[in-house]
């Protein structure tokens, strides 16, 4: 066999692969479409996609377990340490003011006892995820909550900064 000698050409073998590589190509959009669909369709770039679905996530976690008045749980969830009552100091925000805030008889909480919670928007801010949550079925004053994605924590929006949720 020569260098001019060329191998036999195979049809259905080139078929074979290019049908295999259209296969993948479509796979690949498909996975893309479904994470952009999963992180609620942000205008963002996609390496800031995880950030929409884990903070959504975490605030619609946290707030599911306020409805269901289990606190010690919440501020866990809050402050992402499931044993913070082993070292309950470390946090600026202390348990007894949590309580204060998110009890539903608490005379602070301007919502009452929550009930029901829908997530409205979310939006990066800074370094964070600004997520704006309407509380029992309300239509505006949406509960602004912040998300780090470093440290899976949860705070309050800072004062002034909110949301536009539409008129």
């Amino acid at each position: 066999m020569t260098l001019l000698d060329a191998p036999q050409f195979d049809a259905r073998r080139e078929r074979r692969r290019t049908l295999i590589l259209e296969c993948a190509a479509g796979a690949v959009v498909l996975l893309f479409v479904a994470w952009w669909l999963a992180a609620s369709r942000p205008v963002d770039w996609p390496w800031n996609w995880n950030r929409y679905i884990f903070g959504r996530a975490a605030v619609s976690k946290f707030l599911t377990t306020v409805e269901a008045n289990d606190l010690p749980r919440a501020y866990g969830i809050w402050v992402h340490d499931k044993n913070w009552q082993q070292h309950p100091r470390q946090y600026s925000y202390s348990y007894a003011r949590f309580v204060g805030d998110w009890s539903p008889t608490s005379p602070d909480n301007e919502y009452g006892p929550l009930r029901s919670h829908k997530i409205a928007e979310a939006a990066r801010y800074g370094n964070s995820l600004l997520v704006a949550v309407l509380i029992n079925g309300r239509k505006s004053d949406a509960l602004d909550l912040t998300y780090d994605p470093k440290s899976g924590q949860l705070s309050f929006a800072p004062p002034g900064v909110s949301l536009y949720l539409g008129p």
